[in-house]
């Protein structure tokens, strides 16, 4: 993104901005899902990539990882908010269990109200 574009969308917006490159792609939307609780990146995402991704985000737990067996094009296949996630249906135990843990699904469940 050229700079003076990323000043329109920042002043625009009144949101901090910033340019970062993920395990080797400056498409860094297509290869992470984030919520206010944690985020999932691309599995080749180097460890000090994502320290400072999450030092960007103010400590978000981040890890790496994929969806629907193996795909490392995490939005097309994760949908997340704050307590709930939706996965392609060929996501497997191991990825759902990384998607569970880092998102803190289970914790998200006892916070649901019935009406």
């Amino acid at each position: 993104m050229l700079p003076m574009s990323s000043n329109r969308w920042s002043n625009s917006l009144g949101i901090y901005l910033c340019c970062a490159r993920s395990s080797r792609s400056v498409l860094v939307g297509s290869y992470c899902s984030l919520s206010n609780i944690g985020g999932l990146v691309h599995p080749d995402t180097s460890v000090e990539d994502l320290k400072e991704i999450s030092d960007l985000l103010n400590g978000l737990p981040l890890a790496a990882g994929t969806v629907n067996r193996g795909s490392n094009v995490i939005v097309a296949g994760l949908t997340v908010n704050n307590w709930m996630v939706f996965c392609g249906s060929d996501t497997t135990t191991i990825e759902l269990a990384v998607i569970d843990s880092i998102f803190e699904l289970r914790d998200a469940q006892s916070m649901v109200v019935d009406l």
